[in-house]
């Protein structure tokens, strides 16, 4: 059996979760709602508030599946039911981040301003103080999404090892390189 397929998963007060007849689940909560495509061998049942997760066979195939599933099941659960949260941090002399909504206006260093939409289904918010580096938090209920839209803005202008300098995630260690002059 698959170590993290095995597991159940709780389903918290006011979550509700719907598996169709096309094996579509959608889990709904106060964050929102969430909708996941799941394989027509795996199945998924909900007994007593607690969802488990079941493969016909151990092919290769069904176990990587298992798991896989059982995972964004759980993420979505936690999703709608906490929010996911991911902070990025400008490093560099002149990066500057602001929002109008969901529209979010970089300044990276390129002769021109970067502007970025972000998806409806996230929040974004910039935080500039002075003394400090600007931070970019976005906030939503899918990991996937939100993973997805801070490595895009980060692709923007990626830390380099030397100074550092780039868009990178709050708390990321970046390695740093000796410069030429550490040669000698």
């Amino acid at each position: 059996m698959s170590r993290i397929g095995k597991q159940p998963i709780t389903l918290p007060a006011g979550v509700t979760l719907n598996v169709s007849s096309a094996n579509e689940i959608t889990v709904k909560g106060p964050q929102g709602e969430l909708k996941q495509q799941v394989d027509r061998d795996i199945k998924v049942e909900v007994k007593d508030g607690i969802i488990e997760i079941t493969r016909p066979t151990d092919q290769i195939r069904h176990r990587a599946l298992h798991g896989l599933y059982r995972s964004l099941i759980s993420n979505m659960v936690k999703g709608v039911t906490e929010g996911y949260k991911r902070n990025l941090e400008l490093v560099g002399v002149g990066f500057k981040a602001s929002n109008t909504g969901n529209i979010l206006d970089l300044a990276l260093g390129y002769s021109h301003n970067i502007i970025f939409e972000i998806p409806k289904e996230l929040k974004v918010n910039t935080i500039t103080e002075k003394g400090a580096n600007p931070i970019i938090s976005l906030e939503g209920s899918d990991k996937q999404l939100i993973g997805q839209v801070a490595a895009k803005i980060r692709s923007l202008r990626k830390p380099e090892p030397y100074k550092g300098k780039g868009v990178k995630y709050v708390g990321e260690y970046i390695r740093r390189k000796a410069g030429k002059a550490a040669g000698k």
